[in-house]
């Protein structure tokens, strides 16, 4: 897009540009300060729509990895569990 057509939309639309996406994802990564930043931008401390859907998004991303993280975890102490009773 044009620096034209970008000053026409609104402030709530305005893409984000692919650095733009590389940092967040970068400070959502961040331990504890990350995962507040995160909660804000999801749940609507933003006004900019894309960045508000890509925090929800990867908000999403962080509840499947923990849960595959916990069947991952809780099947192998179950088996380990089993095969000591062996």
């Amino acid at each position: 897009m044009d620096k034209e057509t970008i000053d026409k939309i609104p402030s709530e639309y305005k893409p984000i540009s692919m650095w733009g996406y590389f940092g967040y994802q970068i400070l959502f990564a961040l331990p504890l300060i990350g995962f507040i930043f995160l909660l804000i931008f999801s749940f609507g401390g933003t006004s900019n729509k894309n960045l508000k859907n890509f925090a929800r998004s990867y908000f999403c991303y962080l509840i499947i990895m923990l849960i595959i993280i916990a069947i991952i975890i809780s099947t192998t102490g179950i088996g380990a569990a089993i095969s000591s009773l062996k």
